[in-house]
């Protein structure tokens, strides 16, 4: 497998976190990711409350979570940072409240083209085997300042919603 996961994540009660980016909706199938980060990136000094230097890639899916994982259905993504509040957003820019709640987090290594592996690693092996199933919320991605999706040793944090089975 390209990159290295842990096999066990952390479990944690992430905060609600106030966000401020941009997004699009698309699948698997047709991932435009490459080109929302490639439009919120110039822009990303315009959002002059930000609280972290990190980034959020964030997937927003609608409907059951068990039906999230079809190469085929759609989601919304964003890339965005956490701010401090909503009163100052950049022209074209959207505000999220990410809700927050437990989360199983997976420290990873890797390009981003390792993606696919990690998500099979973590649906298929690791949360089928866990005490927690996916909950019905926001999937993100932390991203350091210093993150280059072509950097084999590129590191994120892969964050999962769960609950206790």
């Amino acid at each position: 497998m390209d990159g290295t996961i842990g096999m066990e994540p952390r479990i944690e009660t992430i905060a609600a976190k106030k966000l401020v980016g941009l997004h699009r909706d698309m699948s698997l199938v047709e991932n435009e990711t490459g080109v929302l980060w490639r439009q919120f990136m110039p822009r990303r000094a315009e959002i002059t409350n930000r609280t972290t230097s990190d980034f959020l890639s964030m997937q927003v899916y609608r409907g059951q979570p068990e039906t999230v994982f079809s190469p085929d259905t759609v989601f919304t993504k964003w890339a965005a940072v956490e701010v401090s509040d909503h009163n100052s957003i950049p022209d074209g820019m959207e505000p999220y409240l990410l809700r927050g709640g437990l989360y199983a987090v997976f420290p990873h290594r890797g390009p981003a083209a390792s993606a696919p592996q990690i998500m099979r690693f973590i649906f298929g092996e690791w949360l089928p085997n866990a005490n927690h199933v996916l909950d019905g919320r926001e999937h993100f991605e932390v991203l350091p300042a210093d993150y280059n999706p072509m950097d084999p040793d590129a590191r994120e944090e892969i964050c999962i919603p769960v609950r206790p089975r």
